[in-house]
């Protein structure tokens, strides 16, 4: 069920628990860096809103491991909120207390109030029954827009969600499932998932659930390395996982032409040794240097691929993005999913450093959808069950 399932009685004069994924950087003084997640719960927030709904959020920051500090505090987040909706958020320094409690029943509709970070609270993370219950206490129904931690059985997303009825998804949530059902449901073709990063333990799930779905899967990152050790080709001082390599092995022999590696490498001595950085084809990797980045003619050639494309799925930097020029082959591949998109594309980027590449290029709003989930997108393409979806009320009929 989404907030559009409830009716008008349910949400007007009530006060609507909303959890929601504020979990972002902050500058050195103290100031929010990326209010991506910020504003991507808006829409949400001012929907309750203009319901006549009372909106009191929670969230979690950063990993304070069930105690009270400081510089985890969600203040700051408050007062960018604040900025971002024109109207006075109310900050609540605590969650699970009365003072929390009193000040949601004093709260009238269309106020929005902020509470103190979940992961406070010793039991958010141990999905805690009892801090589960505190929590459905602050609110008459239960909204969860928090795709970033759906992943996570805590006690602010699935806990709460058995509490507090209704629970329902939030237009953020319904979004980021919409997109990624049905790119994994309805493709149009070809559809192409494109895998990077550094590990490729971490994707070895995701590639096996996408690898009978689509039409190619594009690979880079040093996780194209031990596939090249699998291939029996020089690695060098690359990132290679040794006990990967019969796995890598494996893949290459099931997916055949399906599976689409760098031909060839930009490798230098170091990371910061950008000024150093060469070209070679990707038999020959020096003995004494590391790929850090896929080459130009990958490069060229995934970007072809890309831009035929119906439907694309990308999660994982093709080089160490961060550290010029080493960002080249990342950056090509978010201006083919641009390109792609603007010839009728879908182009969903799963999140965390592909999202930061995204925004890098300045090309979020030419994509289809950039998720707000890393971890939580990579499950769902896994197959796997989302503790904080399974936990809401199913749609009836």
């Amino acid at each position: 069920m989404t907030i559009a399932d409830l009716p008008d009685e349910a949400v007007r004069g009530r006060r609507a628990l909303l959890r929601v994924d504020f979990n972002v950087p902050l500058n050195e003084d103290g100031s929010v860096g990326d209010d991506t997640r910020i504003r991507a719960a808006l829409p949400t927030i001012q929907l309750l809103r203009d319901r006549g709904a009372a909106v009191v959020i929670l969230s979690h920051f950063g990993r304070p491991k069930g105690k009270q500090v400081a510089e985890y505090s969600l203040q700051p987040v408050a007062r960018r909120l604040q900025e971002l909706l024109g109207e006075k958020v109310t900050f609540v320094e605590s969650t699970d207390s009365d003072e929390a409690i009193k000040a949601t029943h004093k709260a009238g509709p269309g106020s929005v109030i902020l509470l103190e970070n979940t992961r406070f609270l010793p039991g958010e993370e141990e999905n805690d029954e009892s801090l589960a219950r505190q929590f459905a206490l602050l609110g008459d129904f239960y909204v969860n827009d928090a795709f970033g931690a759906a992943h996570r059985a805590h006690a602010s997303t699935a806990g709460v969600a058995a509490e507090l009825k209704p629970a329902v998804a939030g237009l953020l949530m319904q979004r980021e499932l919409e997109y990624l059902g049905n790119a994994l449901a309805n493709p149009r073709r070809p559809f192409v998932a494109v895998l990077g990063g550094a590990k490729i333990s971490g994707k070895i799930d995701v590639i096996s659930a996408l690898l009978p779905r689509v039409d190619r899967m594009l690979i880079g990152g040093a996780m194209a390395c031990t596939f090249f050790r699998a291939m029996g080709l020089e690695t060098g001082k690359s990132l290679v996982e040794g006990d990967r390599v019969d796995m890598a092995r494996e893949l290459l022999s099931e997916a055949g032409d399906k599976l689409v590696l760098p031909v060839d490498a930009r490798v230098a001595p170091g990371m910061d040794a950008g000024n150093s950085a060469r070209v070679v084809a990707r038999d020959a990797i020096p003995a004494d240097e590391a790929m850090f980045d896929i080459g130009p003619e990958s490069a060229r050639a995934h970007a072809g691929i890309l831009r035929e494309a119906g439907t694309v799925i990308w999660n994982g930097p093709m080089g160490v993005f961060e550290k010029p020029p080493f960002d080249f082959g990342t950056l090509e591949v978010a201006r083919a999913l641009a390109a792609a998109t603007s010839q009728g594309a879908t182009t969903i980027v799963g999140g965390g450093d592909s999202a930061a590449a995204v925004a890098e290029a300045g090309l979020e709003d030419e994509v289809s959808h950039v998720s707000t989930g890393g971890g939580a997108s990579l499950e769902f393409l896994e197959g796997r069950t989302l503790p904080g979806v399974a936990a809401l009320d199913a749609r009836k009929g």
